[in-house]
This record gives structure tokens, C-alpha cells and sequence, in this order.
């Protein structure tokens, strides 16, 4: 008991170390923590309530989101990092108070603002100055300084644009005007990214909060641990899979680390790996996790309505790219079980698979039906709803689950026949699957509230970052800089798409060291990606190219923090456990290359023949450079064959018969070579 009370404790203090949107909150008391509460299960309500029965007009939907957002965040969050702790000082009141100001009068003024069309008042000005500010600070607050210091750099060249040099110069723009597109349309502040977090990933964060109550994280850490814990290197593939799991369901890297690296880093060490190495591996596979469908974390809703693509074909086309990059890591952890001849976990040590899916089975049911509804082309709005009921009915006693149902299949509004037959399979087959497992835990009404809470909390690092990258989006919108930033990119590149490719990668590495990965995908979708596009680069392949490599941002020093929160708990030192994680998480880079090169990794426009050749095509790339990488194949490689193994993984990047016919036979001919090497030295060790 004692020694899980100080693994919860060691959890605890990394996230507050490594996550920038739980590290520094507040330990409220008494009357202050019981108002905060209420304002966080309020948010929550108002979300659910506004999905299940109909969403506000655009404006005053984003105007409550982001008003509720910013007094949690001032109630939450100190303005110091040695700031007061357990109080709320007087100048955060002020804010708080501000705060709601300048969301309401957007809330109850909507009308009279649409009629006067942009003349602004006095008030309008000196609420939308405030707005901005209000924005900013409680961004800077729950995120960190970099987002919003980028931020305020964009509002001065809205501002300054007429004395900047060159391709960057401008007309300049009054503040007014800036103040107007900030506040008063949906081109800033409540533009895109705020509408996606006020409705569908405000959902699917109260989702995966009403899950961890289900308690599917160990459901899917014990499934992956009996699946692969006895294979050679069993307990680093266990947080391979683990880790893709459970983080495509919660989209956040560091949380991921902590959750399931609790578990597997000590489990890796204790099998023979070196505590540096088992702390990338978790680093690595976790931060993964954001780009797993079915969630994929917020990005991949704010993707969706970027570029009009329905989000249940984002995550068609980002599956095989997920899949090939945990392939990249499982290759690397096995190569390097094989080389230090690390075996896995005796058989009769391991949880019984068949048990635990027969007794955790009904855990999924919320998470199948998620995938159900979004490849149905039901909106991720409805389906993140009817996911957190569902989430909630496999949670709730036995007895209540048949009326539970009834109402599920009621909100519909389906003819009654349905009702009926649809809530008697529905509420018979959970009945019968939690009756397989007589010791499952229900949730009480205080696991209700406390689900509601920790969404709340959860989303407004969230919010305050998609409210400060809209910031961003309108002065690109009112510059036209995006379009100027692409024309550079090329002219840089000299119009040749690997130059492209590679600038675009850089600079998604580098914003996303500071930038959280929702944010760094807005700011790089408005100014590379149509550098991207100019070169015919798909639509689908340009947007996920940028989102893989801002996500593997969290592992790439110097920033890294998934990969110094898996340090860690490893107890290893930080930056080589960050440099090992990029080292497994390498093979992995040459995947979004590969699908800019051949969408058909992407599903898109290809044929089944020309989909699996492409996937055939990858994975080869992938163990090529694994293989050079990890300086083995079969044995160890000499400097001609790993040379040839590099030459062949860049060959299989790009589509064409004869760079698929040179990399196949640059890599069958080293496997080749290598076999026949280490028959030789058999029968000489033989004699």
C-alpha cells in the first residue's frame, strides 16, 4: 500500500514538473475551492447540455466557452510560479471579474453588434483591448510564455507593417482595426480554433476525464503486458502498445508518460534495460499517442475544420502513418533486446489475456461506439456525446443501466419500437458483460462530479492556447502574411519539395518545443502548410505532415518533455534519455516524408494493390533505417552495410519503380550477406 501511495506521489510531482497545463495549479480551500469546483462541473453541464441539445449561435457559444475558460484559468492558476498557492489574490479577482465582463457583453450584446457592422463604440475598444490582454496573461499562465509572446509579436506587425523590410512590409493597420478583428468577428480570438475547443474537443476531453473513471488505462496496460510481455524485450513493447492505447484516447504526452510509464519504466528496468533507454521508450510510444486515431488529442478537430476534410477521413488517412510509426519503435526496442540479448517475462508471471478481456471487455463499449459514430459520418460533436453517456452507463450499478439506456436511445429521437428493442440488446449486453466481472467498480455520484471537474480543468489550457493562436490566425488573415511566408519558404527551397519538406520540418520541431501541439498546428497551418500545397502537395498529406513532426516535438531536445518526464520516473539523466527517444522515434521520421511523396499511404484517391504496396514499401524503410540506425540487422553491421541499409531507407521514401527496386535490393542484399556471414561463423564456432 505504502509503495503505491509513493508511485502516486512520484506521478503527481511529474506532471506538476513536466505538463505545462497541470504544473503550477492552485491548492485551493474551503469556500474558494467549492466556487471553483462549481465553476468547473458548470462548464462541463453547460458543454453537455449545448451537444446533446443543441449548440449557441457560433459567437455566443465560443463567448461562454472562453468566459469560463479565462476565470478558471485566473482561479487556477498564479501568476508566479512562487506565487500563492492556497488563495486567490486580490488583483486575480480583478481579472476574474474582467474576465466575465468581456465574455458577457459579447453574450448579450450579439445582436446589437451584428447590426452595427464594425463601427465600434468606445466601449467595444477598450473591452477588446482588454479582451486581448485578458487572453494572453491567462495563456501565458496555463500553457507557459512562448505561445503568447509569439502572439504579441504578430499583433505589433499588424501594427508596424509599414516599416518592415522587403517581402514582410504591409500597410500597417490602425488599432482599431486590429481590436475589431480580434474581438468583434470570427477571424481572431473567436475564430476557428476557440469554435473547435468550445465544442468538439471540450468533448472528448470530458470523454477520456469520464473514462479514467471506467479505469480502461489499466485495462489496456494489463491487455498489452500479457499480450507481449513474454516476447524477447517483452516489458518495452508492453509500453509500445500500452502507450498507443491509452494515448489515443488521451492525447497528451506527458500525461501518458506518467500514467502507463509508472507502470512499464520500473517493469523495463527490472527485465535488464538501462534506466535511460526505458525512459525513451515510454517517451517515444507515448507521444505517439497524438497522432493514434480514434482522438488523436485537439489538433485533429481543428484539422477537420481547417480544411472542410470530415474528421472520420482525417482519421482513415492517419491510421497506416500511426501504425507504421509504433512499427518504427517496436523495430528499434526489438533490435535492441536482440543486441543485449534481453529476454521477456516468464509466461506463468503474465495476467491471463482471455481473463482480462472477458472481465474488462464492457470497458470499450464507449470507445467502439466513438469510432462507430465518426466512421458512420455522424459529427464528432454527437459522437464525443453519446461516447461520455455511454462512457457513463458501463460505469453505473446494475439496476440503473436498463432506464439509463432507455434514455440514451430517447435523446435521439428514434420511432419507440426502436427505443425499445435498441435500450433491451443495449442495457442486456453491458448487464451481461459486467456480470463476467461480479468486482467491478460503479461510479458514484461523486466519481460523476469529479469527472465533470477534471474536464473542466483539463480544457482550459486548451481553450486559453486556441484563443491565443487565434490571435495569430487574424493577423495572418489581415496581412496576408501566410501567403508571403509560403512564397519565401520556396524561393528558399528553390521549388524542390524535399527543401520543402525539410524547412517545413524544422520549423514544426522548433514551435513545437514551446507551443503545445494544438497551437503549434494552428500557427503552422496558416503560414507553411500553403507552401506545402504549392508544390502539389495533397491537402490531407501537407496538414498531417505538419501535426506528425509538432508532435514529435515533445521528445527532441532541448524541450522535451515527455521525454524528461519518462527520465524521470526512470530516474536517468534527462537529456540522454531525450537523445535515446529521438534515436527510436527516428525511423519514424522518414513516414510523413513518405506519405507526401505517395498519399497512397493516406488511402487517398488509390486502390488496394497500390495502398499495400506503399505500406510494403514503408515498413522496408522503416526496418532499413531501424537497422542502420540500431547498427544491426541480423549481426552487427559493418560501415558498408549500414551505409547500404541508410541508402536503401532514402531510396524507399519516394515512389517509383526504380527506387523501390534499388532499396529492396540494397536491403535484401545486405539481409542476404548477413545471413550467409552468420552460417560461416556458425560452422567455424562448430569445429
Amino acid at each position: 500500500m505504502e509503495q503505491k501511495e509513493n508511485q502516486t506521489a512520484s506521478v503527481d510531482e511529474l506532471l506538476k514538473k513536466y505538463d505545462k497545463e497541470t504544473g503550477n495549479l492552485r491548492n485551493l480551500g474551503g469556500l474558494l475551492a467549492k466556487t471553483v469546483f462549481v465553476l468547473a462541473v458548470s462548464m462541463s453541464l453547460f458543454h453537455l447540455y449545448t451537444a446533446g441539445f443543441g449548440i449557441l449561435l457560433a459567437m455566443k457559444q465560443r463567448a461562454v466557452h472562453l468566459t469560463l475558460a479565462l476565470v478558471l484559468a485566473f482561479a487556477l492558476y498564479p501568476a508566479r510560479k512562487n506565487g500563492p498557492k492556497n488563495r486567490i489574490p486580490a488583483y486575480d479577482f480583478l481579472l476574474i471579474a474582467l474576465s466575465s465582463i468581456v465574455g458577457t457583453y459579447i453574450l448579450f450584446n450579439y445582436q446589437t453588434l451584428v447590426l452595427r457592422a464594425g463601427k465600434l463604440t468606445q466601449t467595444d475598444l477598450i473591452l477588446g483591448g482588454l479582451a486581448i490582454l485578458l487572453v494572453l496573461e491567462a495563456t501565458r499562465r496555463s500553457i507557459g510564455p512562448e505561445l503568447p509572446t509569439v502572439a504579441a509579436l504578430f499583433l505589433l506587425y499588424a501594427y508596424f507593417g509599414p516599416y518592415l523590410p522587403g517581402l514582410l512590409a504591409h500597410r500597417g493597420f490602425s488599432p482599431n482595426l486590429i481590436i475589431n478583428q480580434m474581438y468583434l468577428t470570427t477571424e481572431g480570438i473567436f475564430g476557428t480554433p476557440i469554435g473547435v475547443s468550445a465544442t468538439f474537443v471540450f468533448l472528448f476531453i470530458l470523454f477520456g476525464a469520464f473514462l479514467e473513471k471506467t479505469g480502461v488505462g489499466k485495462f489496456f496496460i494489463d491487455l498489452a503486458y500479457s499480450a507481449t510481455g513474454g516476447t524477447r524485450g517483452g516489458p518495452a513493447k508492453t509500453a509500445v502498445l500500452a502507450s498507443g492505447l491509452m494515448g489515443s484516447i488521451s492525447g497528451s504526452s506527458v500525461a501518458n508518460v506518467v500514467t502507463t510509464g509508472s507502470f512499464t519504466i520500473p517493469l523495463m528496468k527490472s527485465v535488464g534495460y538501462r534506466p535511460h533507454f526505458a525512459g525513451a521508450v515510454e517517451a517515444a510510444a507515448s507521444t505517439g499517442g497524438q497522432i493514434m486515431p480514434p482522438v488523436m488529442g485537439a489538433a485533429a478537430f481543428i484539422m477537420s475544420e481547417f480544411t472542410g476534410i470530415p474528421y472520420s477521413k482525417i482519421i482513415i488517412s492517419a491510421a497506416i502513418p500511426a501504425i507504421l510509426y509504433y512499427l518504427a519503435v517496436g523495430i528499434m526496442v526489438d533490435i535492441e533486446a536482440v543486441k543485449t540479448g534481453l529476454r521477456g517475462v516468464p509466461r506463468n508471471e503474465l495476467p491471463d489475456a482471455r481473463r482480462i478481456l472477458r472481465e474488462n471487455i464492457y470497458m470499450l463499449i464507449p470507445v467502439i461506439a466513438i469510432i462507430y459514430f465518426l466512421l458512420k459520418g455522424f459529427t464528432p460533436l454527437y459522437s464525443a456525446f453519446y461516447g461520455i453517456l455511454l462512457a457513463i452507463m458501463v460505469s453505473l450499478p446494475l439496476t440503473y443501466i436498463p432506464f439509463f439506456a432507455v434514455g440514451f436511445f430517447l435523446l435521439q429521437k428514434l420511432p419507440l419500437p426502436t427505443v425499445i428493442l435498441g435500450s433491451s440488446v443495449l442495457a442486456g449486453t453491458i448487464i451481461l458483460l459486467k456480470k463476467l466481472r461480479p468486482q467491478a467498480k460503479n461510479m458514484t455520484g461523486a466519481d460523476f462530479l469529479d469527472a465533470l471537474n477534471s474536464g473542466a480543468r483539463g480544457a482550459v489550457g486548451v481553450a486559453c492556447a486556441c484563443a491565443c493562436a487565434g490571435l495569430i490566425v487574424g493577423v495572418v488573415t489581415l496581412t496576408g502574411l501566410g501567403l508571403k511566408l509560403a512564397a519565401l519558404i520556396v524561393s528558399l527551397a528553390q521549388g524542390q519539395l524535399i527543401l520543402t519538406l525539410f524547412f517545413t520540418m524544422i520549423a514544426s520541431i522548433i514551435l513545437g518545443m514551446g507551443l503545445p501541439t494544438t497551437a503549434k498546428y494552428i500557427v503552422l497551418a496558416t503560414m507553411a502548410v500553403p507552401a506545402l500545397l504549392k508544390l502539389n502537395v495533397p491537402l490531407m498529406a501537407a496538414h498531417l505532415f505538419i501535426l506528425y513532426f509538432g508532435v514529435i516535438a515533445d521528445i527532441t531536445p532541448p524541450v522535451a518533455l515527455a521525454a524528461y518526464a519518462g527520465a524521470g520516473l526512470a530516474g536517468a539523466n534527462s537529456m540522454r534519455t531525450g537523445w535515446t527517444a529521438v534515436k527510436l522515434a527516428l525511423a519514424g521520421f522518414l513516414i510523413p516524408y513518405i506519405f507526401c511523396y505517395s498519399p497512397d499511404l493516406l488511402l487517398l484517391d488509390t486502390t488496394v494493390p497500390q495502398a499495400l504496396l506503399a505500406f510494403t514499401s514503408a515498413c522496408l524503410g522503416i526496418w532499413a533505417l531501424a537497422s542502420s540506425v540500431q547498427n544491426f540487422l541480423i549481426t552487427r553491421t559493418n560501415l558498408l552495410e549500414r551505409g547500404l541499409l541508410f541508402a536503401a531507407a532514402l531510396s524507399l521514401i519516394k515512389p517509383g519503380l526504380t527506387t523501390d527496386l534499388f532499396g529492396l535490393a540494397a536491403f535484401a542484399g545486405v539481409y542476404v550477406w548477413q545471413r550467409f556471414r552468420q552460417r560461416q561463423a556458425q560452422v567455424a564456432n562448430s569445429i
